[in-house]
């Protein structure tokens, strides 16, 4: 290896040296060396060294040695250099020489082929003749080091542009070291800058990277390698990068919907350096916290309450991130609620609203009587608006919710308050010796009835004797008035109804007994005369019948008429559901309480009288029959049955009405 190069950098390095040395005032015992030196195994290390004595002493020659870990002869310490022999500790045979000029003040020593045990304290001792030998206490302490050292600063910060430093001593003036990056490539905006350092003595080659630090830096290793040219030598040292960065959330439930009483689990994880802190919230609700990567939010039995939106917080010293999701809750109507007062005078409007909640929102139906009055679709309200309410709309109302999770349904009642209205079946009945009036008033509230005979000049009221209150059915009743005795052909009677809201009266209108019956037996009438019919057509037919076979037979009329009517009841046999039994025996009408006497008219028509001229032609042939009966009560729909039966014939006829 050729001299001429080492030789001038020591030259260069030594001169600088002396510059600095200058400020060693003479005069004094002293000396000056680095405190802490450093070189590679295998290496060299130029030891850099100036000393000074008296002035006075002046020596001829001056000469030196340096020994190892100690400053004093009497302990014998191992000899390191010794210029006036090279008698040396064998530890340093052949590895040491001086390179500076002792007459110069200068005691520079130079080691090489460094090995481990040489690391330790070396001492200068000045020999300038007979008693004048001191060793100066200042010292170097020599460390031999297998590896660069790369310097990090304490925080790498993503975005914030950083210098990793790799020191590579450079105190062997005999081999100048290569430095280079490993793994430095793919990093951001990247560069590599080197340059030579001096403190106190000590020789530094320093190689720094500029980079722009990012989250996939997190964990990268970079190496730093130090070679020297022709020789086998080879020194790397290696960091892993701690990159500091806000938290990213890389993983997060999507929104999701359930049902209402299921469980929910909501999770959210985050990259962080350092770890953030996880957080789930509903508005400013905090619901679970931790440090960490991974959070989990458990939601059990979830309920409307539980529907919104939903946000994880990563948050560390570095930064903050957050993400949100939506649940949904779905659920069946809840009852309905009904806003609406419960009183309403007749003519008053009155606005039904129904409202509930629902998710998805519901069908609201309002119902009176099963039969639909309003519907909304989707909505969450229904309103229902009665402009002028009358005693038809009072009764009970139902607000129906309905979605495809369930069915919830809220009654309400109305009630409507309306001056009394004097019902059609009012009306006076006369019988024999007695009058019943009846007066059916609907009112709420209830109405005071009160019957007047303005020819009499008599108002009675429920408290009088005659007045009897029978039948209350809702708001209706029915109030019954009974005269006795010998009527007034100029009698009129008066119905009066009074309350809160107004006053109604009616004249009643009288009805006789026997123009009731006979208006119902004029039906009855025309049914007779077509059944007689019927009976003649039969019996000439038959008649006709029986001449042909015997021509000598004659009819012998009786001396009673062929048809009989009476109106009064005749014991005749009667069949109905139960059997045969005497008519007279049948009721045909059960009294009800404040029900009017009731007449009953009976015609039989009775074939049996006849005579035929033909004595074989048996009674029983020729025997007609036909009932007709009436029944009447009253307030309910009068009945006549009639039936009509002839063997020959085989007819039957029978008319209900």
């Amino acid at each position: 290896m050729p001299r001429s190069e080492p030789t001038m950098t020591l030259t260069t390095v030594l001169s600088l040296l002396w510059v600095l040395l200058e400020g060693v005032a003479g005069g004094h015992w002293g000396a000056w060396m680095p405190l802490h030196i450093s070189a590679f195994e295998g290496t060299c290390v130029a030891m850099p060294c100036r000393f000074d004595f008296p002035e006075e002493l002046r020596p001829a020659t001056v000469h030196g040695l340096w020994y190892y870990n100690s400053p004093y002869p009497k302990n014998y310490p191992p000899v390191v250099f010794k210029s006036r022999t090279s008698i040396v500790h064998e530890s340093f045979q052949g590895r040491t020489r001086l390179l500076g000029d002792l007459q110069a003040h200068n005691c520079s020593l130079l080691i090489t082929r460094l090995s481990p045990e040489l690391v330790g304290k070396y001492y200068f001792r000045a020999d300038l003749g007979g008693y004048n030998q001191y060793t100066y206490s200042d010292h170097s302490n020599l460390e031999v080091v297998n590896k660069p050292t790369i310097m990090v600063p304490p925080v790498v910060v993503e975005g914030a542009e950083v210098e990793l430093r790799c020191l590579v001593p450079d105190n062997c003036p005999e081999m100048r070291p290569v430095v280079t990056w490993q793994g430095h490539e793919e990093l951001a905006e990247q560069a590599v800058q080197v340059r030579l350092e001096e403190t106190d003595g000590n020789w530094t080659q320093v190689s720094g990277v500029r980079f722009l630090p990012s989250r996939r830096d997190h964990g990268r290793t970079l190496a730093c390698r130090v070679a020297y040219t022709n020789t086998t030598f080879e020194f790397e040292d290696r960091t892993t990068l701690d990159v500091k960065y806000e938290p990213h959330i890389v993983e997060m439930t999507d929104s999701l919907e359930a049902t209402e009483g299921t469980s929910v689990v909501l999770a959210c994880a985050a990259d962080a350096n350092p770890v953030a802190l996880l957080t789930w919230a509903q508005g400013a609700a905090v619901l679970a916290e931790e440090p960490g990567t991974r959070l989990e939010l458990q939601l059990y039995n979830v309920t409307p309450t539980h529907d919104g939106i939903y946000t994880c917080v990563a948050e560390n010293v570095h930064g903050r991130a957050n993400r949100s999701l939506g649940l949904t809750v779905f659920y069946a109507p809840r009852l309905p609620v009904i806003n609406a007062s419960g009183v309403a005078v007749e003519g008053e409007p009155v606005t039904i609203t129904c409202s509930t909640e629902s998710n998805p929102e519901p069908i609201l139906s309002l119902l009176k009587e099963r039969r639909v009055l309003a519907t909304a679709v989707y909505e969450q309200q229904l309103a229902l608006d009665l402009p002028g309410v009358t005693h038809e709309d009072d009764g009970e109302y139902w607000c129906v919710a309905e979605n495809q999770y369930g069915q919830q349904a809220t009654a309400f009642n109305l009630t409507v308050e309306f001056a009394p209205l004097i019902l059609p079946e009012s009306r006076c009945t006369t019988g024999r010796d007695t009058v019943q009036c009846i007066c059916a008033v609907k009112a709420n509230p209830e109405a005071a009835v009160t019957f007047e005979l303005p020819t009499r000049n008599v108002s009675l009221n429920e408290s009088a004797r005659e007045v009897a209150q029978t039948e209350r059915a809702g708001y209706a009743i029915t109030t019954i008035l009974t005269l006795r005795g010998e009527l007034d052909s100029q009698l009129y009677v008066l119905c009066a109804a009074r309350n809160a809201h107004g006053a109604r009266h009616r004249q009643l209108h009288f009805h006789h007994a026997n123009s009731l019956m006979w208006a119902k037996v004029g039906p009855v009438g025309a049914v007779v005369a077509f059944a007689i019919l019927i009976a003649i057509v039969c019996y000439i037919s038959q008649t006709r019948k029986k001449k042909s076979v015997n021509e000598s037979s004659s009819f012998v009329q009786t001396e009673n008429p062929p048809v009989v009517y009476s109106g009064d009841l005749q014991p005749s046999l009667h069949k109905s559901e139960f059997g045969w039994h005497p008519a007279s025996d049948k009721r045909l009408l059960s009294k009800r309480e404040g029900s009017l006497d009731l007449d009953v008219d009976y015609a039989n028509i009775d074939f049996a009288k006849l005579s035929t001229k033909d004595s074989y032609t048996l009674t029983e042939e020729l025997a007609e029959y036909a009932e007709i009966r009436v029944k009447y009560s009253y307030l309910q729909p009068w009945i006549v049955t009639s039936s009509l039966i002839h063997p020959s014939c085989e007819y039957v006829l029978h008319t209900k009405t």
